[in-house]
């Protein structure tokens, strides 16, 4: 399996950062997933980090190497993470849930899956077109889907969410896939702050006509700039599959060589789930994934 990675999480005009995302692999499957903590409710960055962890730590115990049922496995790993979330109020007596929207993807063999709940959405792009994209749950996409003819609708706020991880009730989330893979596929997860400052003609164009190290950062650039001061959380995570400068880019990963039990992951799993900082440094992600797959080859090395 081999793949391209960038990501970059900016804070906006916001006091603080709630969106998390990052990725893990084994030798023969990719998780790749962003929350954004919502605002309104108590810790949201408490809210997103949980359920990235969650994600992680159960495709470090079902990826060996690879899962069984990726569709059932984003169904309810998902899930898994709105349970954690009511716990976690629960054991802390909150009077209000943590909550936060969730997309996920998974890449393995030749194929695609995503699942999501709430408003951070996934692209895809194939060359040069938008070949994909994630329907938000919210009243103004439901709105459009009915055509414009639900007379209640227009009586709410059509941007509210009508579902999301930490919610009372039980989440919905939709999930796609097998989708046949093709070299040179490009897959974006972002949240809000990014699409709702630019519409998904530009965020096509942008991500078809340069790499994702150049398109990805230069999006985000974007987002804050029309958004101004009162910019909220700006996070993308952006996948090339097989893309033909994977071996020179800093940001591509091949796992072929990886030991069956391999694990590696940019999704931090301690307890310092509060502490984001302003601008998340890819290069340091980056840097730590490449020791870390170094390490993974000595010992394959001296094993065989």
């Amino acid at each position: 399996m081999r793949f391209s990675v960038y990501q970059i999480s900016r804070r906006g005009g916001r006091e603080k950062n709630e969106d998390r995302m990052g990725y893990c692999y084994t030798r023969s499957s990719g998780l790749f997933a962003l929350a954004d903590g919502m605002g309104g409710h108590p810790e949201g960055e408490v809210a997103s980090q949980l359920s990235l962890q969650i994600l992680a730590s159960m495709f470090q115990r079902d990826a060996r190497p690879q899962l069984k049922d990726p569709r059932r496995f984003l169904n309810e790993a998902i899930l898994a993470g709105h349970h954690q979330l009511i716990r976690y109020a629960t054991e802390r007596a909150l009077l209000d849930t943590p909550r936060t929207t969730i997309v996920a993807c998974v890449l393995q063999g030749r194929e695609a899956y995503w699942a999501h709940c709430g408003d951070s959405r996934l692209y895809l792009v194939r060359n040069g077109k938008l070949m994909a994209r994630t329907r938000d749950h919210s009243y103004s996409e439901l709105q459009d889907a009915l055509g414009g003819q639900s007379a209640l609708l227009e009586r709410v706020n059509r941007n509210v969410l009508f579902t999301c991880l930490g919610s009372p009730g039980k989440p919905v989330v939709d999930t796609v896939g097998p989708l046949l893979l093709q070299p040179g596929d490009r897959f974006m997860l972002c949240s809000d702050g990014l699409w709702g400052s630019i519409d998904d003609e530009t965020i096509t164009a942008v991500l078809a006509n340069a790499s994702i190290s150049e398109s990805t950062p230069d999006l985000v650039e974007q987002a804050l700039r029309i958004a101004g001061e009162r910019s909220d959380n700006v996070t993308v995570i952006s996948v090339e599959w097989e893309s033909a400068e994977d071996e020179d880019s800093p940001a591509g990963v091949e796992t072929d060589t990886l030991a069956a039990d391999s694990f590696a992951s940019t999704i931090q799993a301690g307890s310092g789930v509060g502490n984001a900082e302003d601008l998340l440094d890819d290069a340091e992600i980056e840097r730590s994934i490449r020791e870390i797959n170094e390490a993974i080859r000595r010992s394959a090395q001296k094993r065989s």
